[in-house]
């Protein structure tokens, strides 16, 4: 039977940001819900080891969600496994409706669906998704110090993991699929000055190889589009770098997003267009996209929820007083 929620803050997502947001909005005593989404944990819990975060010399990507879902309840957040799939933003308190049917009524709502990188929908590449196959240079990167990488793709992304790459494998090939990049010049001139980085202009991976024991990548099948012909790359790891796509199909039209449908927030801050509905993580980042400045947002944007109902909750006194009271305050307005 369908039932409604209460809170004074609903946090709509759980990765970094979200679960992050959920502790700050738990001390703060606002009874933070947390709406999982299809996927707990969001895009660390398909990473293996993650060595990049504060306090961890390596932990498994799972384990360390694990333990921030956690740190959260222990704090005081609630979890719904659920989706939101239905948002109302017109007026406050919010009303938000999962696909379980499901009403969460929240006086403030943070969102944290975060992004997911695009794919190449190969099956050898979900197959050897954390085993050589990443999604993120910045966090794989150094898993492959003197070893041989293939990245995919020509735009900004692709180039800047490759230039990145240079930091710790021996040999970088880009393989594009078109015969020349959309990155910017300035980029493009980095890249072709870099004699460790070399281009498969004209071409797709058409197929990820490798062994089982232990299981890693070991090569790459490619496909000349224009010819046909294929030939055999052999490499150690394959980094994917054809976008990322940020999961917020279900707010458009009720914040204001940018031409990427990543949600636009007010400078220096997790604000958006709506007053009482933030943004944190992946879902309005699209430069750095990492769990530990998704997780700073997640801080910021609790602790902007927070100050804003205590705002609300001021004006809502004041607008209670009569008489020789509300003079007074009117005078000093």
């Amino acid at each position: 039977m369908p039932k409604t929620h209460q809170t004074k803050t609903l946090i709509i997502g759980a990765g970094p940001a979200g679960y992050t947001a959920a502790v700050y909005a738990a001390r703060a005593n606002l009874a933070p819900i947390v709406v999982q989404g299809i996927q707990p944990g969001g895009q660390l819990m398909i990473t293996t080891d993650v060595e990049n975060w504060p306090g961890e010399v390596s932990i498994l990507g799972p384990n360390l969600m694990e333990k921030m879902q956690a740190q959260a309840e222990h704090a005081g957040a609630r979890m719904f496994f659920d989706v939101i799939s239905e948002v109302d933003f017109s007026q406050r308190p919010f009303v938000c409706k999962s696909d379980g049917g499901d009403s969460f009524v929240a006086d403030t709502v943070i969102i944290a669906t975060g992004a997911q990188a695009k794919w190449l929908g190969i099956p050898s590449e979900t197959a050897y998704l954390g085993y050589g196959v990443s999604g993120c240079a910045v966090c794989d990167g150094a898993f492959f110090k003197g070893k041989s990488v293939v990245v995919i793709g020509g735009g900004n992304t692709a180039v800047e993991d490759a230039l990145y790459l240079t930091n710790h494998a021996a040999k970088v090939t880009v393989v594009h699929r078109r015969e020349k990049f959309r990155a910017e010049k300035v980029m493009q001139d980095r890249l072709f000055r870099n004699p460790r980085i070399d281009v498969l202009w004209d071409t797709v991976v058409s197929e990820i190889r490798g062994e089982q024991n232990p299981k890693r990548v070991t090569e790459v099948l490619t496909t000349n589009v224009r010819t046909g012909n294929e030939s055999i790359l052999p490499c150690d790891g394959v980094f994917v770098a054809i976008g990322h796509a940020p999961a917020t199909s279900v707010f458009a039209g009720h914040v204001q997003m940018d031409a990427d449908g990543y949600i636009v927030t007010k400078p220096d801050s997790t604000a958006t267009n709506v007053p009482g509905v933030f943004a944190a993580g992946d879902v309005r980042d699209k430069v750095y996209r990492q769990a530990v400045t998704a997780a700073g947002m997640g801080c910021m944007a609790a602790l902007e929820a927070e100050k804003f109902i205590a705002a609300q909750e001021d004006i809502h006194n004041i607008t209670d007083l009569e008489g020789p009271e509300q003079a007074m305050v009117s005078a000093w307005d």
